[in-house]
């Protein structure tokens, strides 16, 4: 397949919102591609090249420049060894300037087009819309068959490539056989968000709540004394986690596949800042604990002594997690189908520090990979009065306005406000417009692009949580805040305190709604 075609579908793929089109496209290209061409093309159609480092950053290819070529001559299989000969050049003095050369010659053989496309792919920005679970199914539709067992292979191989080749050049018939490999990551099972627990809950009888950790997802293979340790995308960071690999050590089963999160605590057991449970994954000092160390804590078990258990009922599955993990390395759940016990287990959850609950159906299996009704994730969204500070002028669509709020929290006595943060989000264009009029009668000075105002707005404020910070004077700082409306109402006085903010912190304050 020459890239021009498959270029071709990449923008009709990133210029239709529909779905079916989508699909119909990408069934197509795959048909269309041989067998040589399959493990490149089907990387190109999900929007990254086949390697998985190539060492050049945005401005490196921004800045490589070459004349275009008036033929689109270039071929997939071409392309894809270009990229290979740059991700093997060794790294040292001069290996910079090497890879732009072959970027270049690449380039030069490129129409203007292709260009552009091959500059995003290669950045990894290609936004065309072909997820990955659209992709199951094209290769499904491209070889003839149902989407189930396609899914299952990708899930359980991790390798969309090599479930292709199976599917379109040996006729699906392979596709049954592939198990589980211990050691080979697949994408975790994922959860839909339900804005309360009576909607969690129903339908349902009896089910299982979990605690919902802010904590790093996990994936943990073993196999006798090899542990290794993938983190929710994939990547592995077993050196980084010592603690996790020796808690697993200490389990009976030589071979586990286990699902769960790795989540800071502090000396009363209550979860750290999720902001301090990552600075770990960010740690290169492979071995080095330090003074964050992090807990495991395991909710499901996809393998266990030699045999595959994700296919099992979630009811099944506890069992052997029970069997297999010890309590203390696991979350926190409860099966019930008693509505009072379940929103006891979610306050105790809530007091306890934790994020949320997640709500189970006991009867689905692992469906690694999709985000279905079958997880339901309840995180109680907490709204606070606060007063506008500051704001600043919009960028893009935005300039011309004021955009960005500074946002603070009355001080516990006397007077004055505590900033605890800036959100731009949520704002319509009627809103926008609303505040930069009110904002500017209320202006008090300027620095730069920020414009001080008098402490007089009240805003509502929706938050996923409080984190400590050191950027502001109360040490405290909003969690994914945005706006839900200003509240003419009410006077600044009004307006909620910093320990409410701190309680809510602590884990101390719940929601009434």
């Amino acid at each position: 397949m020459r890239l021009a075609e498959l270029v071709e579908v990449s923008d009709a793929v990133a210029g239709t919102r529909s779905r079916k089109r989508k699909l119909d496209l990408l069934a197509g290209a795959l048909g269309d591609l041989d067998a040589d061409e399959l493990d490149a093309g089907v990387s190109f159609l999900s929007g990254e090249p086949r390697q998985d480092r190539l060492e050049l950053g945005p401005t490196a290819v921004r800045e490589t420049t070459a004349p275009a070529s008036t033929d689109p001559s270039l071929g997939v299989v071409e392309v894809d060894h270009a990229l290979q000969a740059i991700a093997d050049v060794p790294p040292g003095d001069g290996s910079r300037t090497r890879r732009r050369e072959l970027l270049a010659a690449l380039l030069t053989r490129a129409t203007p087009t292709e260009q552009a496309w091959l500059r995003s792919l290669v950045l990894r920005e290609l936004r065309q819309g072909a997820l990955e679970g659209l992709l199951v199914q094209a290769i499904a539709k491209a070889g003839g068959i149902d989407d189930a067992p396609v899914r299952r292979a990708a899930m359980l191989t991790g390798d969309l490539r090599r479930t292709a080749a199976m599917t379109l050049t040996g006729g699906g018939r392979e596709l049954e056989q592939v198990r589980l490999e211990i050691g080979t990551a697949l994408q975790p099972m994922l959860a839909a968000s339900s804005p309360d627990l009576d909607h969690a809950l129903e339908g349902r009888d009896e089910v299982c709540l979990e605690a919902k950790l802010d904590g790093a997802r996990l994936q943990v293979h073993r196999d006798g004394d090899e542990v290794r340790v993938f983190t929710r995308n994939l990547h592995e960071v077993t050196d980084r986690l010592p603690e996790v690999v020796e808690a697993v050590r200490s389990l009976p089963a030589s071979t586990l596949v286990l699902d769960g999160e790795a989540i800071g605590l502090d000396g009363d057991g209550r979860p750290l800042p999720f902001q301090e449970t990552m600075q770990r994954f960010g740690r290169e000092d492979a071995g080095a604990v330090g003074p964050q160390r992090l807990h495991p804590r395991f909710f499901d078990v996809l393998h266990a002594e030699g045999e595959d258990v994700f296919d099992r009922p979630l009811r099944e599955r506890l069992v052997v997690l029970a069997t297999q993990v010890s309590a203390d390395l696991r979350v926190d759940q409860l099966v019930t189908a008693d509505g009072a016990q379940s929103r006891d287990f979610v306050q105790r959850t809530l007091v306890s520090g934790h994020e949320g609950v997640m709500v189970k159906d006991l009867d689905a299996p692992y469906e690694a990979g999709r985000r279905g009704s079958a997880w339901r994730k309840v995180k109680p969204v907490h709204t606070l009065d606060l007063v506008v500070l500051a704001v600043e002028w919009g960028s893009g669509r935005r300039r011309g306005w004021l955009s960005n709020l500074h946002l603070g929290a009355r001080v516990d006595d006397g007077e004055g406000f505590v900033m605890l943060g800036k959100t731009f989000k949520g704002l319509t264009d009627e809103t926008l417009a609303w505040q930069t009029e009110q904002l500017l009668a209320r202006e008090v000075e300027r620095d730069g692009h920020v414009v001080h105002v008098r402490p007089e707005l009240v805003v509502e404020i929706a938050l996923d949580g409080v984190v400590r910070s050191p950027r502001y004077p109360g040490g405290l700082a909003l969690r994914f805040a945005r706006v839900r409306g200003y509240r003419p109402d009410k006077d600044p006085a009004d307006a909620d305190t910093l320990a409410t903010v701190r309680a809510i912190h602590e884990g101390t304050w719940l929601p009434t709604a």
